[in-house]
């Protein structure tokens, strides 16, 4: 008898050509490894969508099928939203799939409507941070929301990650005997971030950075929702020359974001690194960390600085909301007032003991969202759900 098949799909940033192209193996992360492995415990034929051009002999270390999922990150791409469409109903028409789980806009629209379309047993959907939330755009809060409460209906299970997109997902009329579950996001893998061996006075040395200073670090996209604007700015009023501060990342942003620390006198005190490899270095020779997005789902570089026992100051969002207790791990900020950053930051650095308090209480609490812990979840919502 033939195996029932299994479908995992998502989305991710349009490769550039050499990368679609690609011969090398297809790396699993924590978004998909959970899931693909307990799939296959279960015993389903696993189907594995990569953005890469004929992935189908490329090596993995799971022993999946690979198919060319050809989803993006733009909703409004149509051309390839609808390669997306053609390429995931060819595995659906051409095996016996009975289980699609969907991830993030792109992958959650494409997969629901093919299961909607054609019949498939039970469609799972990860939403990794709703694109309606408290503060957005009318927009987000009209249209993206309606178009979420539509493909509910077609929905046997939701997955959230916070509490906010939970409270919302539980008032959505999903498919009869529908569920909404809430997991510790997309997991940490811990044993990476216990030993991490750099020295601070050589790291800082290649940084040109001086050995006495104070170092925060941000990490992630230079775009408008990331808001570093507001970071640049409470740097400036805090007023406080030891403070440097590391932006790992790239984006459209790069020469704004160094034309205003330019313009507050912070050229030689805020530093843009670019894309790095050495992000658990960095974060081992800092000594807090700052994200002033005004959107994340469940955000993983702030999971990742409290695995590294950095005391946060972050914007008061959802997702942010779920990781930081006020003034125990970290302090949470109106992403539109640097007063309110400014003052945080003040206190982290002059606050040795505050410092000290919050990094222990950032590695006891990041034991929740151990990746360990997320797979025990998956298994559990598996359970429930596909053996009926």
């Amino acid at each position: 008898m033939r195996k029932k098949g299994y479908v995992f799909l998502s989305n991710s940033t349009k490769p550039t050509k050499e990368e679609q192209n690609s011969r090398e193996e297809v790396k699993l992360t924590n978004v998909s490894r959970p899931c693909l492995q307990t799939a296959l415990d279960m015993g389903y034929e696993v189907f594995f969508g990569t953005n890469r051009n004929e992935p189908e002999n490329l090596l993995c270390e799971l022993p999946v099928h690979k198919y060319d999922s050809h989803s993006y990150r733009s909703i409004t791409a149509f051309k390839d939203n609808w390669i997306a469409f053609k390429n995931l109903r060819k595995v659906i028409k051409e095996n016996n799939i009975e289980v699609i789980h969907c991830n993030t806009p792109v992958g959650g629209l494409v997969g629901r409507v093919c299961g909607k379309l054609y019949h498939v047993d039970t469609v799972i959907y990860t939403a990794h941070g709703f694109h309606f939330f408290r503060g957005a755009p009318l927009i987000n809060r009209t249209i993206y929301k309606w178009a979420e409460q539509i493909m509910a209906h077609w929905t046997d299970v939701i997955i959230t990650m916070n509490k906010e997109d939970f409270v919302s997902a539980k008032k959505f009329h999903l498919k009869k005997g529908g569920k909404v579950y809430k997991v510790h996001g997309v997991g940490i893998t811990l044993e990476e971030y216990e030993n991490v061996d750099v020295s601070r006075e050589e790291k800082l040395k290649s940084l040109g950075i001086p050995e006495d200073a104070v170092v925060c670090v941000s990490a992630g996209d230079l775009v408008e929702r990331k808001n570093y604007k507001i970071a640049i700015e409470a740097l400036a009023l805090a007023r406080d020359r030891r403070i440097h501060y590391l932006i790992c990342g790239n984006g459209d942003e790069l020469d704004s974001l160094k034309h205003l620390a330019k313009e507050k006198g912070l050229s030689d005190n805020i530093h843009f690194l670019g894309f790095r490899t050495d992000i658990k270095e960095l974060y081992k020779i800092s000594d807090f960390f700052i994200l002033s997005s005004y959107q994340e789902g469940l955000p993983r570089s702030t999971m990742e600085a409290m695995a590294m026992g950095l005391p946060l100051v972050c914007s008061k969002i959802r997702g942010n909301t779920d990781l930081v207790k006020e003034e125990v791990n970290g302090f949470l900020c109106d992403p539109d007032n640097a007063e309110d950053f400014a003052a945080a930051i003040i206190k982290i650095v002059n606050d040795s003991e505050l410092r000290n308090s919050m990094r222990n209480n950032n590695l006891k609490k990041i034991k929740e969202y151990d990746v360990k812990i997320v797979k025990k979840e998956i298994e559990k919502i598996y359970s429930w759900t596909l053996r009926k």
